[in-house]
């Protein structure tokens, strides 16, 4: 991906913590010499040897995982806020713009088993339905339930690279007030969130 060096962020545990909280993910390949890509969640964990995996699955009837033997190297999109920035909103005249934040994680894929695939999916659907007033579990659903959860290909990604790009008009800190301001006047949440990513590094906080 290319990212100006002044959008560029090489803060590993502010990367980590946004990909925990943006899962949802593109999973790109190659499949029969054309690109393919399947919207996935995909969870952020380490292994036994304290190496960073993400951990992920696709329905056995999607083609894609036939090429993960052959082409194991893979390249995971996390996309998070963006939105319109105007160029009214700057003292001088400029061109408008796009602020947004966008990771993008390259490894490669090992197909698990199913026995390991039931085991991280009813850890992952225990995660998330723990706030829910009658959570449910895999561990109580039928087998003819669980048929459907063994149609599904599991994997783990071993982490190579991460690139990831913070916009968040870097080189214009003199209109940072007025372009938060404005921001967070408007009703859609990728403006509000990123009036705060903002706000929470212009008061030098990034957590």
């Amino acid at each position: 991906m290319y990212i100006p060096s002044h959008y560029k962020n090489e803060n590993l545990s502010e990367v980590r913590a946004f990909i925990t909280s943006h899962p949802f993910a593109i999973l790109v390949n190659h499949l029969d010499g054309n690109p393919w890509a399947t919207h996935t969640p995909l969870e952020l964990t380490t292994d036994s040897e304290g190496r960073d995996v993400l951990i992920g699955h696709i329905a056995r009837a999607n083609p894609q995982w036939h090429a993960f033997e052959k082409n194991p190297r893979v390249l995971c999109i996390f996309q998070g806020p963006h939105t319109y920035v105007s160029s009214s909103w700057y003292r001088e005249e400029e061109v408008p713009t796009w602020n947004y934040i966008a990771v993008h994680v390259y490894g490669t894929l090992k197909i698990m088993g199913e026995a390991e695939v039931l085991a991280w999916l009813g850890g992952l659907v225990d995660h998330f339905e723990e706030s829910e007033e009658n959570p449910v579990s895999l561990d109580r659903m039928s087998e003819a339930t669980l048929r459907q959860v063994r149609g599904v290909v599991g994997f783990r990604i071993y982490i190579e690279e991460i690139q990831a790009a913070y916009k968040l008009s870097q080189g214009r800190e003199a209109d940072h007030p007025r372009i938060i301001s404005e921001l967070s006047s408007k009703e859609d949440h990728g403006s509000r969130e990123i009036s705060g990513m903002m706000k929470k590094r212009a008061s030098g906080n990034k957590d």
